[in-house]
């Protein structure tokens, strides 16, 4: 494939986002400020929707101090007690919540099949996009998607260290590729980068954070509390196998998206990396990792089962927002942003 030109450098940090109710804003005045702070409101955590805003705002600035911090806020905040105690409370009321509204089981199998079997004639959001979707309707797709692919693979890598032998070593394999293959302008993040500046958009991280909804932002969350947790590593190999198993027809459809809107070489190279890449990180994923992973933990099947159900249900609620706001016309953000949405 031939090599694009690098994107340039870009900013690092983000600055802290907008809270959306009483546990975001407490997270936001506290980091604003100087440790220690508190108390902060674990009590009120059990009232809030686990899926909403409030709460997915507030769980991704905790998660947000392992990755690259915030402009301006202290790198102490990342272990606080204080902070690290509401964050456990609002993890387990998310995950619970995610938990009753799963089928469950232990076919890790059946599940893993399911998700190659695709309704003819399609009708999800690349499916849209790729046959009848706008510039405006694509655009915002990529504002949306922004919050995960800016840091693509980085939750992932936390499962690592929780894995051993040749399941830790397929798993890696994989994540080699996300990151470049030891080639820093082929990072699927900077690839990624490179689409939205082809696409007019601003590709510092988290530069769009405020403009989405909570669905896309409980993906982002539900991927981050999987991997910083030992005790839901299988759950974490379930979701990372079911976002490389239905990515690969995904971007299929997604390029030809671009295609068909005029987008620009970078834009274009993004989806047909994943193409490629991905057809294969599946067989990786499916033989190499969940086969190795439940020969020596067979007891972890009933948490790959919850790591690719749940990924499902989280995805399947942002494509019903992104649908629905569309099919009305309307934009899928929270704000629309000058020169994006375009109604009608």
């Amino acid at each position: 494939m031939t090599t694009l030109a690098p994107t340039p450098s870009r900013r690092g940090r983000s600055a802290l986002p907008r809270a959306r109710g009483p546990l975001s804003e407490a997270v936001v005045q506290a980091l604003a400020g100087s440790p220690p702070a508190g108390p902060f409101p674990v009590a009120e955590v059990t009232s809030a929707d686990p899926c909403g805003d409030d709460l997915a705002v507030a769980l991704h600035l905790c998660y947000e101090l392992h990755y690259r911090g915030f402009e301006a806020v202290a790198d102490s905040w990342e272990w606080d007690p204080q902070l690290i105690e509401l964050r456990g409370a609002m993890e387990r009321h998310f995950l619970a919540a995610l938990r009753d509204r799963v089928e469950g089981g232990d076919d890790v199998a059946g599940t893993l099949d399911a998700l190659l079997v695709e309704q003819v004639p399609g009708s999800g959001v690349t499916h849209h996009l790729r046959d009848a979707g706008t510039w405006w309707q694509l655009r915002e797709y990529v504002v949306h998607r922004s919050v995960y692919h800016l840091k693509e693979a980085d939750p992932q890598v936390w499962v690592i260290p929780r894995l051993r032998g040749h399941v830790k070593a397929a798993l890696v394999a994989v994540e080699y590729d996300e990151y470049g293959g030891g080639r820093g302008e082929r990072l699927h993040a900077d690839l990624f980068a490179g689409l939205m500046e082809d696409l007019g958009l601003s590709a510092d991280y988290l530069h769009y954070f405020d403009h989405v909804p909570a669905p896309i932002i409980s993906i982002v969350n539900l991927m981050s509390l999987f991997g910083l947790h030992r005790e839901l590593r299988g759950a974490m190999v379930g979701q990372f196998a079911s976002v490389e198993i239905t990515s690969s027809p995904s971007a299929r459809r997604m390029a030809r998206a671009v295609e068909r809107l005029g987008g620009g070489p970078r834009a274009l190279d993004y989806f047909t990396e994943h193409i490629e890449a991905d057809a294969v990180h599946e067989q990786v994923m499916r033989r190499d990792v969940i086969d190795g992973l439940l020969a020596d933990e067979p007891e972890l099947a009933p948490d790959v089962v919850l790591g690719v159900q749940a990924t499902e249900l989280l995805e399947a609620r942002l494509a019903d927002h992104l649908l629905a706001a569309w099919g009305r016309g309307e934009t899928s953000l929270l704000t629309p942003l000058p020169g994006l949405h375009t109604p009608g």
